[in-house]
């Protein structure tokens, strides 16, 4: 199975491609996590990517393209692999057709954008450990402080409330148009996102046709 997952930041993409992930056998491919790791390394990709995300920018296709046609050359996708970040613009979509990779279903996750501001904007993370909490779904045991090394709790500069609705804003001027992309593909299956990781989990399953 050769599937992407679409959705606004927040949805839960993540949260599901490693879901599927365990229930397909098969490798989430996040471009997400690949830009991170380049990120930590300060490469010149990473200083790049960082400086883009801090402002709620895309990351140019050229190097997210890159990216994904390198890691889909490895052994462990042989038999499949989930697309969690990629691709994010038409442009990316078509890059993918023309790269000669294969696509069989695209899962769209629909939520609304004041659910995704919420859940967002009251993550946590402790500076030091690294521990994440949310304010009201996974609250620390004291305010503001972490529970697991006693330091102080930060906001990610991805999850401050202007950057969120920024890439809410450019998600529905650049990226949702994908879903009108694979539905004349006839490839598009949309889910709603707005209910517990279980349930959304069976409903993606049930819309691949897979029954376990």
């Amino acid at each position: 199975m050769r599937l992407i997952l679409l959705g606004a930041p927040g949805a839960g993409k993540g949260t599901q491609a490693e879901r599927l992930a365990a229930q397909l056998s098969i490798p989430t491919i996040s471009t997400g996590n690949i830009l991170r790791e380049a990120i930590k390394n300060g490469t010149e990709t990473g200083r790049k990517a960082k400086s883009l995300i801090e402002k709620g920018q895309l990351v140019p296709d050229d190097v997210i393209l890159g990216i994904v046609r390198e890691r889909l050359t490895q052994p462990d996708c042989a038999d499949g692999y989930i697309l969690d970040g990629v691709p994010r613009t038409i442009a990316q979509a078509q890059g993918l057709i023309d790269l000669g990779i294969e696509i069989d279903r695209v899962v769209s996750i629909e939520i609304a954008d004041e659910v995704i501001e919420a859940r967002m904007t009251g993550r946590r993370v402790c500076g030091s450990c690294g521990a994440s909490y949310h304010l009201t779904a996974n609250p620390p045991k004291t305010e503001g402080i972490c529970n697991v090394c006693g330091r102080e709790l930060v906001t990610r500069k991805d999850d401050e409330p202007e950057t969120v609705r920024n890439r809410l804003r450019v998600y529905h001027a650049e990226t949702e148009a994908l879903k009108g992309f694979y539905e004349k593909l006839g490839k598009l299956r949309l889910i709603e996102g707005n209910q517990p990781i279980e349930d959304a989990t069976r409903d993606i399953l049930a819309a691949l046709g897979v029954s376990k």
